[in-house]
């Protein structure tokens, strides 16, 4: 059961990822709210896959949570140009996360008595 609601779990961050893609290329049709809601929705994966991983924002160079913050703080003065950087950005963090996770051994060995 654990194995299914993981894979589950991936399945849905993929479908989150080319989300993403796909409204950064179609910002026009996004308004102020759905921009911010995105970054947010994306904020709180790339926190919950660190977490799960154990990586602390210490690891990364530059964190990329708080600059989408910034832009998902003050969507309202961003361009879509910006906005839609930052849905890809977002995009490759969590798809780099994903596969990090994807390669963890203890989330492949959960349930199993090692």
């Amino acid at each position: 059961m654990a194995d299914e609601e993981g894979a589950g779990l991936m399945s849905s961050m993929s479908q989150f990822i080319k989300e993403l893609v796909r409204d950064a290329n179609e910002m026009d049709r996004l308004g102020l709210f759905e921009k911010r809601r995105m970054l947010e929705r994306a904020i709180n994966i790339i926190r919950d896959f660190r977490e799960q991983i154990g990586a602390s924002q210490s690891t990364f160079k530059r964190d990329v949570v708080k600059d989408l913050q910034t832009i998902a703080a003050s969507i309202e003065d961003q361009s879509d140009r910006d906005v839609s950087r930052a849905f890809l950005e977002a995009a490759g963090a969590i798809r780099a996360l994903k596969i990090l996770m994807d390669s963890t051994p203890q989330h492949h060995d959960e349930g199993q008595d090692v």
